[in-house]
């Protein structure tokens, strides 16, 4: 595995890689749900490229960027132990260097759900996606599905902004216990880790009720949200939402719909989502 910090020597070792090249974009301190992207990564190309970049440009204003988990050393072992061939670990002048003023608006796919409650947020997240995509130059690139709306905002960008780019989302990876894996997870203390449960038990619910013939978008809401009020978190949102366009389904659910929410426990800003058209996944039916 070769580490790359600079733009220059990132493309001077892509131009290297011959045949398909897979990119996983992370902000590092991995976990297995980055191990399952790069496996997936690996499936769907002949090589794969990985960067780590934690972003300052999506912390909402106010929030600890210091404190964001960090483990450099750690990450280099997970990559290299995953079949990664080209790690980038730029710093921050390197991607944002001085006088740097263009972003990446991402209009109203990132006007709901995290993004009325993380004000320039995806406009964060597609900046930074956008450049690293111009620098690593991928034919895939690979997503996980617990941000869901991230993954909608990333595929139409590329979408609209014409990159030659196949997005590919995987699957959230669970706990045995159904709590969808998160760097953030490191800042519950054991009581609220116990709590933090109810979160994708609430989501259970909800396929539950949906599996059931129920069809009202609110009374789907309201099983989930009286299901996650048992974490005892402050609830930023549940939402049942069009998968697509994110947007709240006014009265009925459609056939694809989803259940997103967004929980702070402790310190910890906690996300997840499912699908209810969809068999539950195995961590979720014990």
């Amino acid at each position: 595995m070769k580490i790359v910090t600079t733009i220059d020597e990132l493309r001077r070792e892509r131009r290297a890689l011959k045949g398909r090249v897979a990119f996983v974009p992370t902000m590092g301190f991995l976990h297995e749900g980055h191990r399952e992207l790069m496996r997936r990564g690996r499936e769907a190309a002949d090589h794969l490229v990985v960067s780590i970049f934690v972003n300052p440009r999506q912390f909402e204003p106010g929030a600890d960027l210091d404190a964001y988990p960090r483990d450099p050393e750690g990450d280099r072992a997970v990559c290299e132990a995953e079949g990664c061939e080209l790690l980038y670990m730029p710093d921050r002048d390197e991607m944002y260097p001085r006088g740097y003023t263009t972003v990446v608006a991402v209009g109203e796919l990132g006007e709901n759900l995290c993004g009325s409650r993380r004000p320039g947020h995806f406009e964060g997240v597609t900046t930074v996606v956008a450049k690293l995509f111009h620098q690593v130059s991928p034919d895939v690139a690979v997503f996980g599905q617990k941000d869901r709306q991230q993954l909608a905002i990333v595929r139409r960008m590329v979408r609209d902004l014409d990159f030659p780019i196949e997005i590919v989302g995987v699957p959230t990876v669970r706990e045995p216990d159904g709590l969808a894996l998160s760097s953030r997870n490191r800042y519950l203390t054991d009581d609220e880790r116990a709590r933090a449960v109810w979160l994708s038990r609430g989501l259970v619910a909800a396929h539950q009720a949906y599996s059931a013939g129920e069809r009202g978008s609110e009374a789907l809401v309201e099983v989930a949200r009286e299901v996650v009020a048992g974490a005892g978190g402050d609830i930023d949102y549940v939402e049942c939402v069009d998968p697509d366009t994110l947007r709240p389904f006014e009265e009925t659910a459609g056939p694809a719909a989803v259940m997103a929410l967004a929980v702070r426990i402790g310190s910890a800003r906690l996300i997840d989502n499912l699908r209810l058209d969809e068999p539950l996944p195995e961590e979720l039916r014990r």
